[in-house]
């Protein structure tokens, strides 16, 4: 398979006051294909998010080179970077994000009025296919948690970007609504090969993922694709 993103040598360091630094990732190297799907183990404060960001162009690397279709992301100017943003990156939160003040047709629609694109019927296609046919009028706060999120996938997937980036997409949710929401992702990734990352601490979602990695002192480390219990006891070392 044709590599999507390239990280080589990735460090993103903060200042903690006048001199020590903290490394939320550190010396990170690694490929990951087109149409890959990617689980993100670590705990709270690990640097999950951090990574994500990275590969996003929502920040930038303290050193080293991210390459997205051997295009060097840290030579785009702010610009280049909304527009790759736009164009090649949908987010999902758990959190959701949804705007309460627009409609779920609002919502979905958000990211092609941004490229100027004018396309309701793909924006209504797409909510049928994440199991949200006939609420393109409601708002919000009148959907489930679990319905709420499936509009976030949607808004995320309408412009049929090349990277998925899911932040703990499941962590509001119930088990019985976070498996329904997986198969969402895991079914619509497939459909348009498009390449998942999905941070998680959850290891009950990673039935999804092609390759499983954890973050641990700012080091990205694959873990061995054993099923669950084996992913639980290498986390563990």
């Amino acid at each position: 398979m044709a590599t999507l993103l390239r990280l080589v040598n990735v460090d993103k360091r903060y200042m903690m006051g006048s001199a020590y630094e903290v490394f939320p990732v550190r010396g990170v190297s690694v490929d990951i294909a087109r149409g890959e799907r990617i689980g993100l183990l670590g705990k709270s404060g690990s640097g999950k998010t951090t990574f994500l960001n990275l590969v996003g162009g929502v920040d930038t690397p303290s050193s080293g080179a991210i390459f997205f279709n051997d295009r060097d992301l840290g030579r785009l100017s702010p610009p280049e970077l909304a527009d790759y943003r736009r164009r090649e990156v949908g987010f999902v939160f758990q959190s959701f994000n949804l705007f309460p003040t627009l409609t779920v047709g609002e919502n979905v629609m958000l990211p092609l009025d941004l490229l100027g694109i004018r396309d309701e019927r793909h924006a209504r296609a797409i909510l049928v296919a994440v199991g949200l046919d006939g609420q393109w009028g409601k708002f919000p706060e009148q959907l489930s948690g679990g319905e709420q999120q499936r509009v976030a996938i949607a808004r995320a997937l309408v412009k049929s970007p090349s990277l998925i980036l899911a932040d703990e997409p499941t962590g509001n949710l119930d088990l019985e609504t976070s498996n329904q929401v997986l198969h969402i992702i895991d079914e619509v990734c497939r459909d348009r090969n498009a390449t998942l990352i999905m941070a998680t601490h959850s290891l009950e979602s990673l039935w999804l993922a092609d390759r499983t990695f954890r973050l641990k002192a700012g080091a990205l480390i694959e873990v061995s694709p054993g099923g669950s219990r084996a992913v639980a006891s290498r986390s563990e070392e």
